[in-house]
């Protein structure tokens, strides 16, 4: 039987020990083997692999020695649970010995777990598991995850509280993370979160999302956007003594400004418009960017972004004698007063 997402992810929290068996398949390897950890930790639970409750078995395996996967369905575990045998990278050569496991399983056997990568309608493995009576096939998807497994994702976690800023910011950070970077972020949060019971806020994300740009450049960036020439010249002292490069430094400020430019630009306003930017912008940095574009306006950034493509392009040409920092630090001070500037 083919399970549609919603009944999957009920499977996978919730599995049926009675069934006989799920294959679990898709492109992304990293969302195919979380599913697959979440299903085995529900169905023999925490201590069963140290009960001897889960067998392992290379799909590739399965082809040489078709007669392990039945052997290990129908062994007796000394410890008292349901059981589990995970067939990892199943393949088309799989397909005889998983079909003659399903064919013999009975009540109190082991449930099979096999996971594949991306298969065709005309697999033969997707035609056994959805062709069988007692058995599911789920396809994993690359959408990011819905609101509803950020939640359930949030509860594995130990997070019951969550604000409403920091939930739609979690959203934007799964929707930028690999699954299983997404997964640790949720548990760095959670570690940080113990004995706190106030709500998960959107600040806090913001300082335990993973870092996508220094904070000294940050720093650095934040003074050219709000025009604090004093501030310019003393950070770039410290970025260059840290081994930031010019052209670093470029692409940062020009990624910054486009950022501002896109949110001054969306019709919906810059809110909308930096919860459009990849990777997403969080917090406490959110909010400080949405008043930087509209102290700037769309007139004044447009004026901005060729002189910031005109320095790039200068720092790159092979005829350039002048010092590449300086050269950074005269564009930062003249984005600074611009500013300021009248349109």
């Amino acid at each position: 039987m083919k399970l549609a997402p919603r009944d999957a992810n009920a499977f996978f929290s919730k599995p049926d020990p009675k069934r006989a068996g799920i294959l679990i398949y898709g492109s992304d390897a990293m969302r195919v083997a979380l599913k697959r950890q979440d299903l085995v930790a529900a169905l023999i639970g925490a201590e069963g692999e140290a009960e001897m409750r889960l067998t392992r078995i290379a799909g590739g395996d399965l082809r040489r020695d078709p007669a392990a996967l039945l052997d290990a369905t129908k062994a007796v575990g000394f410890f008292p649970g349901p059981r589990a045998v995970l067939v990892d990278d199943a393949n088309e050569g799989s397909a005889p010995a998983l079909q003659a496991a399903l064919e013999d399983w009975q009540a109190g056997d082991a449930m099979i777990v096999a996971t594949a990568g991306q298969l065709p309608a005309r697999s033969k493995l997707r035609k056994l598991f959805e062709g069988a009576a007692n058995a599911f096939a789920a396809a994993i998807y690359d959408d990011p995850p819905t609101r509803g497994e950020i939640k359930a994702e949030l509860a594995r976690a130990g997070l019951s509280r969550t604000a409403p800023d920091a939930m739609a910011d979690l959203e934007s950070l799964a929707r930028a993370l690999d699954p299983g970077d997404f997964r640790q972020t949720l548990e760095k949060i959670a570690l940080y979160k113990i004995g706190d019971d106030t709500p998960l806020t959107g600040a806090e994300v913001a300082d335990l999302a993973p870092a996508t740009i220094e904070a000294a450049t940050d720093d650095l960036l934040h003074a050219v956007a709000e025009g604090q020439t004093a501030r310019i010249g003393p950070l770039m002292q410290k970025l260059s003594g840290q081994g930031e490069t010019s052209v670093g430094l470029i692409i940062a400020a020009s990624r910054h400004f486009r950022a501002l430019h896109a949110a001054a630009a969306d019709p919906k306003g810059p809110a909308a418009g930096l919860a459009r930017q990849r990777p997403p912008v969080f917090g406490p940095r959110r909010d400080r960017m949405i008043r930087q574009a509209q102290d700037w306006g769309l007139r004044r950034l447009e004026r901005a972004l060729p002189l910031l493509v005109d320095t790039d392009l200068a720092l790159r040409s092979a005829g350039q004698t002048a010092p590449q920092m300086a050269l950074v630090e005269r564009l930062f001070i003249r984005l600074a007063w611009l500013r300021s500037a009248r349109t």
